[in-house]
């Protein structure tokens, strides 16, 4: 009885599509929240092109809602990328738990190309789907952040592209959209461990102080100040706590 052999070309082409089918969720989830962007973008005066070009180049779902508000508040340029620096600071953490476990080439001329292309593709979503993965590699990776990229991007193009056509009521009501992804970011945090609540009530209550004891300060400035004190009050703390 013949045996069939599967080509190297075959199974390098089943980890991208298999890839991409562990994406699909993680794109489904991903698309009402990138029109929402788009249309909430086009709101605080960017245009198309500038909605477009952040989904496409920035890639970064909690950091992109928070440059809005920023832009919004008239923020400098520098104080939006110092609290979007910060807030996406997990990534660097993120890469490198998936770098030690992808089989990636280490050495000779170009081994810098596939590491810099498949980390632009972390995400929160895409990093938990590919550590729970038991058979990780580069392909699937690839199949997964695309999947996921394409879907944001796509989203942003159709919220901003058509933003006019929404009635104001719902365009407004798509503000809710920006609470309701950190609301749902923190609630299993703080399930796992109160410090991660009351990290985020010290930066609300910063901020807050900041905003009534310094009036004249720029409000993009707070912001980083908030998430400073916050983010160093929970590295001192994390892991102190008992285990339940």
């Amino acid at each position: 009885m013949e045996q069939a052999v599967q080509s190297p070309v075959d199974g390098r082409a089943g980890e991208v599509a298999r890839g991409i089918r562990a994406g699909i969720p993680v794109a489904v989830g991903y698309v009402p929240m990138a029109v929402a962007f788009g249309v909430l973008a086009a709101q605080a005066g960017l245009t198309f092109a500038q909605a477009a070009a952040m989904s496409l180049f920035v890639y970064a779902g909690a950091s992109q809602y928070a440059a809005l508000g920023l832009i919004a508040g008239g923020a400098s340029a520098l104080a939006i990328i110092l609290a979007t620096l910060v807030l996406n600071f997990r990534h660097f953490l993120m890469s490198v738990a998936l770098s030690r476990r992808l089989p990636l080439r280490r050495e000779g001329p170009g081994a810098w190309a596939a590491p810099l292309g498949l980390g632009f593709g972390i995400t929160d979503e895409t990093f938990v789907v590919a550590s729970l993965d038991s058979r990780l590699t580069p392909r699937f990776f690839l199949g997964l952040m695309l999947t996921a990229y394409a879907a944001w991007v796509g989203g942003t193009v159709i919220g901003a592209g058509f933003s006019s056509l929404i009635p104001p009521l719902i365009a407004r009501g798509m503000g809710v959209a920006l609470y309701a992804m950190f609301v749902a970011m923190l609630v299993p945090g703080v399930r796992k461990a109160w410090i991660n609540g009351a990290v985020a009530v010290l930066g609300g209550a910063v901020s807050w102080c900041a905003a009534l004891l310094l009036p004249s300060f720029p409000a993009g400035w707070r912001v980083v100040i908030a998430i400073l004190v916050a983010s160093g009050v929970g590295a001192a703390f994390s892991g102190k706590e008992p285990t339940p």
